[in-house]
């Protein structure tokens, strides 16, 4: 038989589970492809998942 998970996945809620969008810049390499940046959600940090309560350090 299948075993099933207890639990869902976390998934971040500020990104959906899309963790790096790629951006491109408007300019052009010498190539002549385009130039682009990868940008990381803020909350999650490029992983698409959230962090469980316990691992997370509290700061002063």
């Amino acid at each position: 038989m299948p075993q099933t998970t207890s639990t869902p996945p976390r998934i971040c809620h500020e990104c959906d589970g899309f963790a790096t969008a790629t951006i491109t810049t408007g300019t052009r390499s010498t190539d002549g492809t385009r130039t682009t940046i990868r940008v990381n959600c803020p909350a999650c940090r490029g992983l698409g998942r959230t962090i469980s309560a316990g691992l997370v350090r509290a700061g002063k």
